[in-house]
């Protein structure tokens, strides 16, 4: 069989950073088993480019349960009239929780969207922002970066599998990107998310791909 062609395509790595991992912040179910995986795939340099995104929130965010009095953690409030989870304080500017995760090369990765540094938004998607307060999602600019590039299809892994993956492969199908998810490759929040995460990819005919064919 001849290998998958994939010079036109991206490799989109989701906010593999420490407060994700067991034990930080905002631990993902089984977050650290991925990380390998992740780490080989980019070392193969086998897509035409390869993104990084990054969770990158100021201190006092609007989607930290400590900026609203009396709420706790993975409470839901309404924001901007839409579902809001409160979440951890977790990958504050600056900190190891936020860095990249260090056990992986990020030497192939041709750009890092930071997302989530307004203070008054959410930005789970690595394409476009959360509902903000003029009641739009506002783009990050990955998706000009890539089709400048020519890409036309994307391939995505990483944390967490129902919030941040989701959303980013919900955007790039809707964008026109052909659309695959490396669910080997991800982890979800818990594992009570993973259900309709899949029912979710297949509505919206955004595809699962093995990452091991993808490596070689």
């Amino acid at each position: 069989m001849s290998a998958i062609d994939l010079s036109r395509a991206a490799l989109i790595v989701i906010d593999l950073q420490p407060d994700f991992m067991p034990g930080g912040a905002l631990a993902c179910h089984e977050g650290d088993a991925i990380v390998p995986g992740i780490d080989a795939l980019l070392r193969a340099r086998r897509f035409g480019h390869a993104v990084a995104t990054q969770d990158w929130h100021p201190a006092g965010h609007v989607s930290f349960a400590s900026s609203h009095a009396g709420r706790a953690p993975f409470e839901s409030i309404t924001l901007y009239e839409q579902p809001q989870t409160l979440w951890p304080e977790h990958c504050v500017q600056r900190t190891p929780g936020a860095a990249l995760h260090p056990d992986v090369d990020w030497s192939s990765v041709d750009a890092v969207i930071r997302k989530g540094s307004d203070p008054r938004v959410d930005s789970y998607s690595a394409f476009r922002e959360n509902h903000g307060p003029a009641g739009t999602r506002p783009p990050t600019g990955l998706a000009g970066w890539l089709r400048e590039r020519g890409v036309d299809e994307v391939y995505l892994c990483g944390l967490a599998r129902d919030v941040c993956v989701l959303w980013s492969a919900q955007d790039a199908a809707r964008l026109g990107f052909r659309t695959h998810v490396l669910w080997e490759l991800c982890r979800p929040v818990t594992p009570a998310g993973d259900a309709p995460t899949r029912a979710a990819m297949q509505r919206d005919g955004i595809g699962l791909a093995d990452a091991a064919a993808l490596s070689t």
